[in-house]
């Protein structure tokens, strides 16, 4: 067996932790055999102190699984000769070996035709047929053997049109992992219900997506030809779109069905209605969520001074709704709400060719905007990154935002994501933000492939 990357085997097996005792062990080496049909962990017991090693394979559903374990020993090396050891006696017989006698119904295979290719959505073409994406497809054929299609058709719209929202949920479900959480689709709605050593969420994802007319036709964005205009689009136009994908989940009165009930609502968003669009709707995100139009100047000293001006309303055309959408009636009950301008599908491919999975033929140029952290800056960072460096890393939490309901009456603790950045409104109107040292506030990516 081989030493792997943590990112690797999060991507073929981290969806296989679950219950309250993976709280209770930490995680010291991960491995894959050479035919790739096995995986080895190496565990410390937080508690005793003592290291176990684990053996997992796939079950007959495709999903890597705990098969066996080593005796504990006081020492990492003994733990690791044995795992090795356990990994030959048991490879003859791993076709045997791997069942694991509760697995029912044949594996998912998102890619397997369900719909005509006609119908199939241009972005799910390009997955599936462009080499450049070869990461992204093979980092979410084994993600795909755990998810549960609770609606039943989550493989045919995830093929067509329901593709960037359903591409939305598979992030949610890495980054809920990554994050340490298990999960439980059991109900149909909100989308997840999970847990980690701090407590319970809910949460529900939800999209901005395109106007459509009266027949159903995609309606374009409006056009942008000065600043004024640009303006206008961001603090008007934006927060629009996400009103009315935030209201319409409001709506739905998640917190009372008893098994949401007490626990804390977060919706995760993000913003679909035009080309490229959640690269800069960010800030009227912000403005519709809390309210609040943020302006600044320099005082005396030349230090920045931000000014805070209350919104009440949000006006385009003859649609008028009202701003802080925290302060709507019923928002009391949701105590978050999430924001990654990165999930997307190029953060798949990028976290696929880090994990190893893809072509190596292919190049990506990563370039974007990240917080300044001086605080007299007024301007972001600019960065511009080969993903095939190998000092490039990334996590699926990296550019996450999470903005807090200040009337909250079940507030989210930050705790359940220390890798976001997360922003509370104080009552004079600022917004207090932690940042990580490093958060991405948008990107493209440029996939580049050697020439025939």
């Amino acid at each position: 067996m081989r030493t792997i990357s943590l990112g690797r085997f999060n991507a073929l097996a981290a969806y296989c932790r679950f219950g309250p005792a993976m709280w209770l062990i930490e995680e010291c080496e991960w491995l894959e055999s050479e035919d790739g049909q096995m995986l080895g962990l190496v565990l410390r017991d937080r508690q005793d102190g003592d290291y176990q090693g684990a053996i997992l394979a796939k079950d007959a559903r495709e999903r890597f699984r705990w098969i066996t374990g080593t005796p504990f020993f006081d020492d990492i090396e003994s733990t690791r000769a044995a795992l090795f050891a356990e990994a030959q006696a048991i490879a003859p017989r791993l076709d045997e070996e791997r069942l694991q006698g509760d697995e029912q119904g044949d594996p998912v295979d998102f890619f397997a035709d369900h719909i005509a290719r006609e119908r199939m959505n241009p972005n799910f073409l390009c997955l599936i047929d462009e080499p450049g994406y070869s990461p992204a497809r093979e980092l979410i054929a084994p993600m795909m053997r755990w998810y549960d299609d609770v609606d039943g058709n989550f493989v045919e719209q995830f093929q067509s049109t329901g593709f960037d929202s359903r591409l939305l949920e598979l992030y949610t479900f890495a980054l809920l992992v990554e994050n340490g959480f298990s999960i439980d689709r059991t109900q149909p709605a909100p989308d997840f219900l999970c847990e980690d050593g701090i407590g319970p969420i809910a949460i529900e994802v939800t999209t901005a997506n395109p106007t459509q007319d009266d027949r159903g036709n995609i309606v374009l964005p409006p056009e942008i030809r000065t600043p004024e205009d640009h303006t206008a689009y961001i603090k008007q136009y934006v927060p629009i779109k996400f009103g009315s994908a935030l209201t319409s989940k409001l709506r739905k009165r998640y917190w009372e069905r008893p098994h949401v009930a007490g626990k804390p609502l977060v919706f995760l968003v993000q913003d679909f209605h035009a080309p490229m669009s959640m690269t800069f709707s960010r800030s009227g995100l912000t403005i519709y969520l809390y309210g609040y139009d943020h302006e600044w100047e320099r005082d005396a000293d030349g230090q920045l001074v931000i000014l805070p001006r209350q919104v009440q309303e949000h006006r385009w055309l003859t649609k008028t709704i009202p701003s802080n959408f925290f302060g709507l009636p019923d928002a009391e009950h949701v105590s978050a709400i999430l924001f990654n301008s990165g999930a997307t599908l190029p953060k798949f491919n990028r976290i696929g060719y880090v994990a190893g999975f893809g072509t190596r033929q292919v190049r990506m140029i990563r370039s974007g905007t990240a917080v300044a952290h001086d605080p007299n800056a007024t301007e972001p960072l600019r960065f511009t990154f080969d993903v095939a460096d190998p000092r490039y890393e990334e996590t699926w939490s990296e550019g996450m935002d999470v903005f807090h309901n200040p009337r909250a009456l079940v507030p989210l603790p930050r705790e359940h994501f220390p890798l976001a950045a997360h922003h509370v409104l104080e009552p004079d109107g600022q917004v207090r933000t932690t940042t990580p040292p490093w958060q991405p506030l948008a990107s493209v990516t440029q996939i580049i492939m050697p020439a025939d």
